[in-house]
Order: C-alpha cells, then structure tokens, then sequence
C-alpha cells in the first residue's frame, strides 16, 4: 500500500466539509493539505432538530444523560486547556467516595508501617531506636554501650527506618543514618587488629563514620565533617580530619554513581534560583533567626517534659500503642492538608523552589500581568486566590508541624529531627517571604524599598526566605553554626547565599542560647543519665580538686595495693569488697607514697590465669609490683609478678587544682581517673563520675541521675 497516497485521502476526507468561502487567514497548510480552524464548535450542533421546536425539548433530553462523543474534539482541531481543567477539578469535587477511600487507605496503611516499626525494634533490636546522634556523642566520648553499635541494630534500624519514615510521621531519616553509618564502620573494625582491640582508634573510625552518615544523608561531603568536628567528635586529631575527608568524598562518589534521585544531583533540595538579595532583607533574615531560636529552645523544653514523662507513665510500658496513637493522629489531620500529606521531603523541596512559568504548585498562582517568556520568571507577580489558599493550608501544616514533632521525637522507632525542624523553618520562612513579596509589589514605593525594587521587579524571592527560616529552626534545635551553614548551601547549592545563613544561624543560636544552654542532644545525653562532659560548656565556679576528690571527710580511707607486702587472698579480698574500677599502688600504707595504678580489670584476669597456668600460685602468694622482687623465705609458695600491668605513669594533680582546670584536663585528654597528691603523698582520687556529679550539683541537677555501669 502507498502510504502516501492513504495520507493523501485521509486528510481529503477530513478536509470534505471545508467550505469555500473561508478566508485565507483561516486555512493553515498541513503536509500538502488546508485545514480550516474557523469552526470553534468541538461537536455538531445539537440545535436543528426536526422533531422539537427549535431543538430546545430533544436538547434538555439529551443533556440529561451522556451521549456517546459529547466532548471529544474532531480531528486535527486544538483542545481547550482551561475547559479540561475544570472538568478534572468537577471531577475531584464529584469523588467524595473516592476520597474516603484514600483517607483509609492512607491511615491504615500508616498505622501498619510504623506497627511493623515498633514490634521489629522491640523484638530484634531495642537500640534502634530513636535518633542515636546522643548515644553516638558519648561512646565517642569515651563510654561504652555494648550492642549499640552492632549488626542486629544496623540491619533492625536500616529496615524499620524505611517504615517509619513511610508511615508518613513527623520525623526525618539523616539523624538514624548517622547511627547506620558509626554501625558500619564497628563492624568494619572488627575485620582489623589495630582497630578491634584499641578503642581510642576505633573511635576515629567512628568519627570518620558520623562525616560518612551527613554526607549521605545530605549529599553534602565537607558539612559531613564539619558536623562530625563540630557536633558529634570529642577527640578529633588531625589525621582523623583528612580521614573524615575522604571518607565522606568516597559517600559521595557512590551516592552520585547510584543518582538516587534520578537528575544527577546528590540533594532533593537543589535550587535552580540565583536572584541576589538586598542588604535590608537581612532585618526579615534575622527576625527569622530568632524565631528558629525560639522554637527551638521551646521545642527542646517541650519535648524532654514529654520524654521524661514517658519514662514514669504509662506511656514508658506501652511504647507499642503510644506510637499507633501518635501515627492515627498524624494521619488522621494531615491527610486533609495537601501540605502534610506527603512527604517532608517533597515539601521543604517545594518550599526551596521558585515559582517559574510551568510550576503547577498553589504557592505559584499568581495573577501574572507582565511574563517575561525569555527567562521563564514570572516579574510582576500579584497574589492570586490560590496563592492566600496555600498561605493558610501552610499556617495550619506550621502549627501542626510545631506540635506533633513534640511527642514524635524520641519515641520506640528510628526518629531523625533534621528534616521535621527544616519543615518548620521552610513553613514560617515562605510565609514572611511572600507577605515580603507582596509587601514590596504594593508598595514599592516607600522608602525602604526604594532604589533597588523598582515597579514590575522581582526583588523579592520567598524560596531563599524558606531556605533560611529552615536554617534558623535547625540551628535552634540543634545549635550548630559552621557545620550547619554548609549543609544548607550544600545542600540547596545556593553558594551567594551563605551570609543569609550565617547571620539566621548565628542569631537563632544566640537567641536559644539565652533561654537554654544545651542543645536538642545535649538535653537527651543528660535525660538519659549519660556520662558526658559537654566541651562546649564553660566551668566558672570556685571550687578546688580537694572539693571534689574522693574519700572525703568521714569516709574511710582510699583503697589501695602495696607494691610488696601483699597476699593474692588479700588482692581478691580488696576486689570482693569494692566496685571501683581501678587501684592505686603505694609504696606502703604509712608512707602513702604514689608508685602507679592499676586496673580491677587487669588485676583480676591476671591473678585468674596465674592461678591455672602458674604451678604453685596460691592464695598465700605474694604479690610484686618492683622490677627485681627481693628473696623469699625457704618453703614459702612461688610470688606473683605483676609489674608488667602496672601503669607507672599515672596522671596526677594536687589538692589545690582549680576545677576549671580539672575539668578542662578530663575533657581534652578524655580521662578516666585522676590521682590528687600532696606533697607526694596520696590524698585521693577524682573519677569522671565525680566531675560530672559536681557539675549537676553546681547546676541544681541531680547528681544520682548519671548513669554508670
């Protein structure tokens, strides 16, 4: 067949009806063939009708039930946009049915993941819990939680943070991929001797993983290790910065070969905007600021009063009904707001984005008068119905964000705050950024507006404003500052936009600084009874290492082991007896003069194995600690050398250290212990404990809180 020729006839037979007397300016040429587009009528008229009067009777007939075709276009004519719009927003208005299924549909389906969530946590890991970036900080610190970084928690929380963050609640996935990434990188120790039996490099390791879990979960390498430097390390040398380095660019390499979001870029949050901002938007920037500093500080007094109350009601033994609870609220008011529905995610992106010629969102119906076609922005930009309809849709999803965050942080399944706090940020910013748009459009005629947005301009961008209310809402939270600045520019790829986000962080930092000290972590660390000294708390009290040393006045004499003079039933006695973790060496108990100090640990496994390996050892044996032990009597059982656990180097202060000073020492050098002399002789010892105990008397805290062993 001669396709050409079928072409050819078909375009004849469409064209038959053309009439004659069409004008030129109504014939368009097709391939070789005239169409006529003078016609508008999509259908033949319905209004010759031989058996009506005038048609009118058969007409209502007819409208009464559908015809076959009404509403179909003929061939080669053009639709009507605004005509199929309306019939799809008469068709959404008509599916009420349709709605109450997807309402169901969404709640159960969200009560189902996050029950999946809850029951995996607790019958396979309990440590998958909750964020993990508190727990982190203080193994980092020094403290050990055995299985907290183990392969049941990161395969328990890897799974159950899918389902948490599906079942549509109001938490974020960047704070537990920290905990993924520490969990990867103890795993990975273990295949090495240098790191499996030394926990000080193991703990670069894990600092070089928290860079690695921010890099991914950011796409942002270089805020993945400042925040591992600025938040989360204690003991953070030079070489584990270059470590922390490559090991977040190899994070990123790999996220970028995977494309994860499908447009080559590392971030859902990059901004395509580059508009540059005025020197007086930094009074809108600041007042942002302190709204973030607000919150957060509110936020974190809000939410410890409720996890604290979750540890001493009933909430604490039914974790499992608190978290359907929590998630049928969630759903049940978030489904009606578009706003909340979806993902968090999707929301902060469409609140970073500036609206374009082909953006569909609410947030961009404006009444557009000028349109500058070149460029796709949209320069003069009037508010529109949709544009308030969204505004208070956004105000609504704002309150709610503000109040369900509160009792969804930190409850029995993975639970990240990066994204929810962004959310309430990015929330607040958008609205001041278009009341600051309209504000300018109207009145741009005064004189702070003056000089630099002119009539039609578009001087006013309300995604930067979302970009740095999310900043300064983080900031509160959290009281990151460099770190924070960098994710977020990062993150958006707004690189002009870095004193914006400096002068929000800084100002939300101080703000929250005045109405709490510590931070969303630094709150849990303490709620939790975690031994943690927060470096960046400052000690300005008067107090001396006499103050805090241990015995104190009335209590019995310190424990401790003499470097020649005794038994091995004396050495078990004296462990049996106390729990302390350790035990000075003294050259006697007259002289009180300091030798070294040795760990319970050491000693006890020690005098076990030569127990079973050495012949003759007995509970009379004596114990050495000198390098050349003097003779024994004939007959008397064989000694017990001990020198080789001895620890000679012990660090040691006098009583009349200023605590500052101690205190700074055990922070620095992440000690354990510490022996107080004076003169040389042994007057005490100062344990971690004690100095964390002094600093919650100093700060009318209680100091039994702190959890040990």
């Amino acid at each position: 067949m001669d396709n050409s020729s079928y072409c050819t006839e078909s375009l004849n037979s469409a064209l038959s009806g053309t009439k004659s007397g069409s004008s030129y300016d109504d014939m368009v040429e097709i391939t070789g063939a005239t169409l006529d587009f003078s016609v508008t009528e999509d259908v033949q008229s319905l209004d010759r009708d031989e058996d009506g009067v005038e048609g009118v009777p058969r007409l209502l007939e007819l409208l009464d039930e559908p015809v076959p075709g009404l509403g179909t276009y003929e061939d080669f004519n053009t639709i009507d946009w605004v005509r199929e719009k309306t019939k799809d927003r008469d068709r959404h208005r008509e599916g009420a049915a349709a709605y109450i299924v997807n309402y169901l549909l969404y709640v159960s389906w969200a009560l189902l993941f996050s029950f999946l969530a809850v029951t995996l946590v607790r019958a396979f890991a309990p440590y998958a819990c909750g964020s993990g970036i508190p727990e982190i900080k203080t193994i980092l610190s020094g403290f050990i939680i055995r299985g907290y970084l183990g392969k049941w928690t990161l395969v328990v929380k890897t799974v159950t943070l899918v389902l948490a963050v599906s079942s549509g609640l109001s938490l974020g996935k960047e704070g537990p991929l920290v905990h993924v990434a520490c969990c990867c990188g103890n795993i990975l120790c273990h295949l090495f001797t240098k790191y499996r039996k030394n926990e000080a490099k193991r703990r670069e390791v894990l600092s070089a993983a928290a860079a690695v879990g921010v890099s991914v979960a950011f796409g942002a390498p270089i805020g993945g290790v400042l925040f591992s430097l600025e938040e989360v390390s204690y003991y953070f040398p030079l070489k584990t910065l270059w470590r922390s380095f490559f090991a977040a660019l190899v994070a990123a390499f790999t996220l970028r070969s995977i494309n994860p979001f499908g447009d080559s870029r590392l971030v859902l949050f990059y901004v395509e905007f580059h508009t540059p901002w005025h020197l007086l938007e930094l009074i809108p920037f600041v007042l942002l600021g302190v709204f973030g500093g607000i919150w957060g500080a509110m936020f974190i007094r809000a939410n410890i009063a409720w996890c604290r109350r979750r540890k001493t009601t009933w909430l604490g033994r039914y974790p499992v009904l608190e978290v359907l609870v929590v998630t049928a609220v969630t759903g049940l008011v978030a489904f009606p707001n578009p706003y909340t529905r979806g993902s968090t995610s999707e929301l902060i992106s469409e609140l970073f984005n500036d609206c374009g010629l082909l953006d569909s969102s609410q947030l961009c119906n404006y009444d557009n008068v000028n349109v500058t076609r070149v460029s796709n922005r949209l320069p003069d930009r009037p508010a529109g119905r949709g544009v308030y309809t969204a505004m208070w849709q956004l105000a609504l999803a704002l309150v709610f964000k503000m109040l369900i965050t509160v009792v969804t942080f930190g409850m029995k399944v993975p639970s990240g705050l990066f994204i929810p706090s962004m959310a309430v940020g990015a929330i607040a910013g958008r609205l001041l950024g278009i009341g600051m748009e309209q504000l300018a459009l109207y009145h741009h005629d005064w004189l702070v507006f003056q000089g630099w947005c002119s009539p039609g301009a578009d001087c006013i961008t309300p995604g930067l404003y979302a970009m740095v209310g999310a900043a300064s809402c983080l900031g509160g939270v959290t009281r990151m500052t460099v770190s924070l600045v960098v994710i977020m520019f990062e993150l958006t790829g707004g690189l002009e936009y870095i004193v914006p986000l400096m002068a929000a962080a800084m100002t939300s930092k101080w703000v929250a600084d005045a109405l709490g000290k510590e931070g969303i972590y630094e709150a849990h660390i303490r709620l939790n009874g975690y031994p943690f000294l927060e470096p960046k708390e400052e000690f300005s009290h008067k107090t001396l290492a006499m103050d805090v040393m241990r015995p104190r006045h009335g209590d019995p004499p310190l424990s401790v082991l003499t470097q020649d003079g005794m038994s091995v039933q004396e050495a078990e006695e004296l462990v049996a007896s106390t729990a302390y973790s350790g035990f000075p060496v003294v050259v006697s108990r007259e002289s009180q003069r300091l030798v070294g100090f040795v760990l319970r640990r050491d000693l006890v496994i020690s005098i076990d194995s030569a127990r079973q390996r050495q012949e003759g050892v007995v509970s009379s044996s004596r114990i050495f600690f000198t390098e050349h032990p003097p003779p024994q009597p004939p007959g008397s059982p064989p000694p017990l050398k001990l020198r080789s656990i001895l620890d000679l180097g012990p660090l040691t202060l006098t009583d009349h250290t200023a605590m500052d000073i101690v205190v700074d020492i055990f922070r620095k050098l992440g000690l354990r212990q510490c022996l107080v002399t004076h003169n040389g002789r042994l007057l005490g010892i100062i344990t971690k404990k004690d100095i964390l105990k002094h600093l919650a008397s100093m700060a009318n805290r209680d100091p039994d809180s702190i959890l040990f062993n």
